[in-house]
This record gives structure tokens, sequence and C-alpha cells, in this order.
């Protein structure tokens, strides 16, 4: 080892070896007011574990724009067409997100509810999608590799979601089976946003 590094190594040491007392006090370092250290792993482990870069084309970055509807602040409205998801805001204003739809021959519209919310949500992939696809799980438990991403919104009755995906280079494409996806961090942001019983209307 050269030298240099040698000593650098050791005035380091000592350094850490004087600053023990005053981080064992928590006086001087302690963290700032409203905050209290704890233990063990955080609740949203899973998210710190995924991947953050994503490169969206800006239009399906989220984004605060105008909106002319009658609908209260709260719902939810879907443009297939236009691959964005609105969530209106009042005012004139909604909060759009940029969506993956249905492919050919899979799409579909309505009107219905959140009727659930889960955090990393595991998959059953439906009998019919396996009979199309038989290398399927019959079951894949939550986590980053969770083709549900990191949260679900269920509509209605229905097998249809809005949920998060490990493939964000889908968004704003004809990608799904039918359900509405959306890139991990905005699917968490509308999760947070969005009540059980928000009206979701899909055009």
């Amino acid at each position: 080892m050269p030298r240099w590094i040698h000593r650098a190594l050791l005035v380091l040491s000592f350094a850490l070896v004087s600053l023990a007392p005053a981080l064992g006090a928590g006086s001087a370092f302690g963290p700032p007011p409203g905050i209290t250290l704890v233990s063990g792993a955080p609740a949203n482990f899973l998210q710190l574990k995924a991947p953050k870069k994503v490169r969206l084309d800006p239009k399906f970055m989220r984004q605060v724009v105008p909106l002319r509807s009658s609908e209260a602040p709260g719902t939810l409205i879907v443009n297939t067409g236009e691959k964005f998801l609105y969530l209106v805001l009042g005012k004139g204003k909604a909060l759009r997100y940029g969506i993956g739809t249905a492919r050919d021959g899979f799409e579909w519209s309505g009107t219905h509810r959140i009727t659930r919310k889960a955090e990393w949500p595991g998959w059953t992939p439906p009998a019919e999608m396996r009979k199309r696809q038989p290398n399927l799980p019959g079951h894949m438990p939550g986590g980053v590799n969770n083709p549900l991403g990191a949260r679900a919104l269920y509509l209605g009755s229905t097998l249809y979601r809005i949920h998060g995906t490990n493939e964000p280079w889908t968004i704003g494409g004809d990608v799904s089976s039918g359900c509405i996806r959306m890139v991990n961090d905005d699917v968490v942001d509308l999760y947070a946003r969005v009540k059980i019983g928000a009206k979701v209307i899909v055009l």
C-alpha cells in the first residue's frame, strides 16, 4: 500500500475516534427536530431496490395540465387513444400521467370504481392468458420483477387494474391484455392520491 494512502487512513481513523463521544451523545449530531431514528428495514424497502433511471418521452412525464371536465375532483379519466390518464383536480386542471394500454383485440371502455388497492401486488395470470402463454407461472409474488410493478388499483369486479410495470419503456404503447400500465414512480404517486371508491372512466 502506498505510504500516502496509509497516512490518510490513519488520519481518518483518528478523526472518527475523536468524534465518537459526540456521535454517541447525540447532541451535536442528533437527528433534526421531528425525526426519530429507528432500526430495521424501511417499509418501502422494495421501492428503494427498484430501478430508478427511467427515460420517458417528455409528454408522458407526470404534469399538471388544463382539462375541461364536469367530473368531480378525484375522478380518473383514462384516454386510451392519447395514452394519458388524468386525475381531475378541479378548477380546470388535472394531473396527467403517461400510460401503456391494451393491444389490438383487448381494448375496452366503460366506467368503474376503485374497489381495492395493493402495494407490491402478487400476480395470478388468468386461465385465458395461461392458455395463450403456457410458460406463465400459476402465481408470482410481488416484487421488482413482478409485471404489476409497485402498486395496483383494482377496477370494479373486473380483472383489469391500473398498475405499475417492470418494463417502463412500454409506456405510450399498446402493450397489455387490457390493464392500464404506468411507470412505478407514477403509480406510487397516484396510489397515494386516489381513494377506494374513486370513479374511473376508460375511453
